[in-house]
């Protein structure tokens, strides 16, 4: 990556990471191989992914609470499985879906303030994948539209109100390793364990272009960058390099930029900053987060610096816009998942001035859905409405989630009522063919008469 930096006003950009009181201290974090980011955030709460047995769980605590968590932390319990994977709705605050090893999908409504309880009932249940759902994705533009991806080879998006599988995309012929929607949901890119990168048009359930994408073994990602509509993917070379390439889905057929990283082996997770045009790119297992700034012109990406740290990273995740302090200059904030923590870090561009700096905070992304549900899957694309950040953004409340058709999921019979289940069935066998026995001597003894 190119290493000389241009004139810009994010050129001094710099990471700072929290004190330990300033974390989400004493969790436990999911250690699934599952490559999913296990933390989430929006404007009022943190989602982390737990380790668990007997059953997948996740837990949602509100932004602002830091410190040490007891043991008995409330957690949302109800899949089968390891989640592998969840997502807010940037609409509602108190909406977020988790997706498992079950098969299934679950669509949960936090209390106000975050739930004191563990919760074991879902709001909504999504049930159609045939095999274990990885990814989980709510449109940027349309409220209630979730994409989930499945190790089914499908991509399926959903209107949860209803439960329903609106759409189903067929094509992928390997694990499905990533998801990501475009600026205004549009289109779809995925990548693929098949080594190739797959833009979809979801309403037309087919895929529109495919490439071949990075060719070593390990996982790839692939996110939007924005307002610029090309195409970001990190992943491995044939001789395990870490590497990156920029599409541009008008001409798919090759990358107009690719370069190598580094030799390290760990996976690495892209997050693109719109408003900034900062891309952050963390490697798991790594202990620091690279940050570029991405223009429109060769070489596309300019290397800006290094947050660095000791503590390497389970996973990570970008807060929306809304989430940010701009009274201290904050661009970004990334959470960090650690061995036993959630670690805000917060990138801060140098200024004097205590006024708002409106260079720097363009109106961005809000929290109003520019379409509904039924607009989109008819065939309606919206870009976001944007908010004015000055004065700092204050989330006003939601309606409560009520989907117009609660999906019922049909129960399984534990390990005890199918013995007996068995038990039942055999003896009713062994009844009639004793019966056939019966009458076959019956009819035997008649026609010898």
């Amino acid at each position: 990556m190119s290493r000389v930096v241009r004139q810009s006003k994010y050129r001094h950009v710099f990471g700072t990471g929290s004190k330990k009181e300033q974390c989400y201290d004493n969790l436990t974090p999911s250690r699934s191989a599952w490559d999913s980011n296990k933390v989430k955030a929006n404007n009022k709460y943190v989602g982390l992914i737990l380790e668990a047995r007997g059953g997948g769980a996740f837990a949602v605590f509100p932004n602002q609470k830091l410190g040490k968590y007891t043991a008995d932390l409330p957690r949302f319990t109800g899949h089968k499985g390891e989640v592998l994977d969840i997502d807010f709705s940037p609409f509602n605050d108190g909406i977020v879906a988790s997706v498992s090893e079950d098969g299934n999908g679950r669509i949960w409504s936090i209390p106000a303030g975050g739930p004191t309880q563990s919760v074991a009932a879902p709001t909504q249940q999504l049930i159609g994948h045939k095999r274990k759902v990885g990814t989980a994705d709510f449109h940027p533009t349309a409220e209630n539209i979730l994409a989930t991806t499945s190790t089914d080879f499908t991509v399926k998006i959903w209107d949860i109100e209803n439960g329903a599988a609106a759409l189903t995309v067929p094509g992928h012929s390997d694990i499905i390793q990533s998801l990501a929607w475009s600026r205004n949901g549009s289109r779809v890119v995925t990548t693929c364990k098949d080594k190739k990168i797959r833009l979809l048009d979801p309403r037309t359930q087919s895929i529109a272009a495919e490439t071949a994408g990075h060719q070593g073994v390990k996982g790839s990602r692939a996110t939007w960058l924005g307002d610029k509509g090309t195409i970001f993917t990190v992943g491995f070379t044939k001789t395990s390099d870490r590497a990156y390439a920029i599409y541009d889905p008008r001409n798919f057929a090759a990358p107009v930029a690719k370069q190598n990283i580094d030799t390290s082996s760990g996976l690495l997770m892209p997050f693109y900053d719109n408003d900034t045009s900062l891309l952050f790119v963390g490697g798991k297992g790594d202990g620091n987060i690279r940050y570029y700034e991405v223009v429109d012109d060769a070489p596309y990406l300019h290397y800006v610096a290094d947050y660095k740290s000791a503590v390497p990273q389970l996973g990570l995740c970008l807060r929306p816009k809304t989430a940010v302090d701009v009274s201290i200059c904050e661009v970004a904030s990334i959470l960090k998942v650690a061995d036993s923590y959630v670690e805000p870090i917060s990138f801060q561009v140098p200024r004097k001035s205590e006024l708002f700096q409106d260079d720097i905070f363009p109106p961005t992304a809000g929290p109003d859905a520019a379409l509904t549900a039924a607009e989109y899957l008819g065939g309606r694309d919206a870009d976001p409405i944007l908010v004015n950040l000055e004065g700092g953004f204050v989330a006003r409340e939601r309606p409560e989630f009520k989907p117009s058709v609660v999906v019922e999921e049909k129960a399984e019979l534990t390990e005890a009522e199918l013995r007996t289940e068995y038990e039942k069935l055999t003896r009713r066998v062994a009844f009639l063919e004793a019966e056939l026995v019966k009458r076959d001597a019956r009819i035997a003894e008649l026609e010898s008469k």
